[in-house]
């Protein structure tokens, strides 16, 4: 991984930050409003405007923090946003990014943001695609053009920004995805919260939707049962807007269903809705096991296995390429995707394995340590301070303004061929 070494605040010159925002409910969302406070606590000196971009749905009720509020689809705001921060004297900006973030194709709408902006930019890259169609392409070239670092918060992002992108290395910085800074909690004391004291917990959360695996998971459960008659399985999280939006909660009431159907429905208990921290915090720390059954392998992050390993979970997961990196040395166990038999085995093995648990516990809570907001919060101050400012003539010939486009829907997945996957043992 590449080292990001903290360096002291520099003056009071004024930062930004530009994503998603709470109370709009997905997960860069939380996380730029994470990093926004860590900022602050970082340099408490140093004012730090954030930036929403609202959808359709808005306006939200944002926090005081939210000076600037951006419409997604409206391309004139972007430009709009850009000259209120140039008149607010800011010193550097952080972007975070994703293709759905902003409007457009592609989510070009964000470029205008960036011709007209006059701070340095640091981009905080949530997606990083190795295939990449004309249009996401065309964004990412002149999104890296216009950043003075990069930042991707595994080895794969850097990897894949080398090889797809040619971005130089030194242009690069990973740095890990924040986590609350909390103590360890005995998964026992916290149980009886939830009505499951006495039980065996596994937990998933986050946005539900089909690409989860949760059906997998539930279809592993009746072989679980069968030793760990009591194991509760948690699904904890709202359903994604975007589905339920088309869909309502069809797919929630299918693994209902499914659930019923394979006679496994007092093992399994929904909780529908967007939890806040401490919420969330009481959940994980009840489980024994989280478990992460996604079915891409194209993921180069998840907030929710940050959250997980960083508290010290034991830790099932799929071999998408985030949980590869981060469930490395020994800190989870790795199965194939769609498999419901390594997934029943792998779960049962550690249910019957207490001190396994414990192992991984243990190593998953020394990475935590290294993953706490307050330290991400001064590696993500060091590189705005020192990002590169003004823009390089030959970045800044390649960010002409160019005449909006006409746009519809673009494809945003970034699934490769040739998956390869390793059910681990963990001993």
């Amino acid at each position: 991984m590449d080292v990001v070494f903290d360096f002291p605040s520099k003056g009071t010159a004024p930062l930004a930050i530009v994503g998603n925002y709470p109370p709009r409910r997905c997960g860069i969302a939380t996380f730029t409003q994470d990093l926004h406070r860590a900022l602050q606590l970082a340099a408490p000196d140093r004012a730090c405007l954030a930036v929403a971009v609202s959808d359709a749905h808005g306006p939200y009720p944002y926090p005081a923090e939210v000076s600037i509020e951006i419409d997604q689809d409206d391309i004139s705001s972007y430009a709009a946003a850009a000259e209120r921060l140039n008149r607010a004297g800011i010193a550097a900006v952080s972007l975070q990014h994703e293709f759905g973030i902003y409007g457009g194709p592609a989510g070009s709408h964000v470029l205008p943001f960036l011709d007209r902006l006059r701070a340095s930019v640091v981009t905080t890259l949530h997606t990083v695609l190795t295939h990449p169609d004309p249009e996401q392409r065309r964004v990412m070239e002149r999104l890296i053009a216009r950043s003075a670092r990069l930042v991707v918060m595994a080895g794969k992002g850097r990897e894949i920004l080398l090889d797809t992108y040619g971005v130089a290395a030194d242009k690069i910085a990973v740095v890990p995805h924040g986590i609350p800074d909390r103590p360890l909690v005995s998964s026992e004391r916290a149980k009886a919260r939830f009505d499951a004291a006495g039980r065996q917990v596994l937990l998933t959360f986050g946005l539900l939707s089909p690409n989860k695996g949760i059906e997998i998971v539930i279809e592993a459960l009746p072989a679980i049962v069968r030793t760990e008659p009591d194991v509760l399985y948690l699904v904890v999280g709202a359903t994604h807007p975007n589905l339920q939006r088309h869909e309502g909660e069809r797919y929630r009431e299918s693994l209902r269903e499914r659930a019923a159907a394979l006679g496994v429905e007092r093992n399994i208990r929904f909780i529908d809705g967007f939890l806040d921290l401490p919420e969330l915090l009481a959940h994980i720390a009840a489980a024994d096991i989280y478990v992460t059954p996604y079915l891409n392998e194209a993921q180069i992050t998840s907030g929710t296995l940050a959250y997980a390993v960083g508290l010290g979970k034991a830790v099932v997961s799929t071999p998408y390429w985030y949980a590869r990196e981060l469930l490395a040395e020994g800190r989870g166990v790795l199965v194939p995707f769609a498999d419901i038999g390594a997934m029943g085995d792998a779960i049962s093995s550690l249910l019957a394995r207490p001190m396994l648990r414990d192992r991984l516990q243990e190593r998953s809570a020394a990475l935590g340590a290294t993953m706490a907001w307050p330290v991400v919060g001064r590696r993500h101050l060091g590189l705005l301070d020192h990002a590169r400012n003004p823009v390089p003539a030959v970045a800044r010939a390649q960010l002409q303004p160019e005449a909006p486009r006409r746009y519809g829907t673009t494809r945003r997945d970034g699934r490769s061929d040739g998956v390869v996957v390793a059910g681990a043992a963990v001993g």
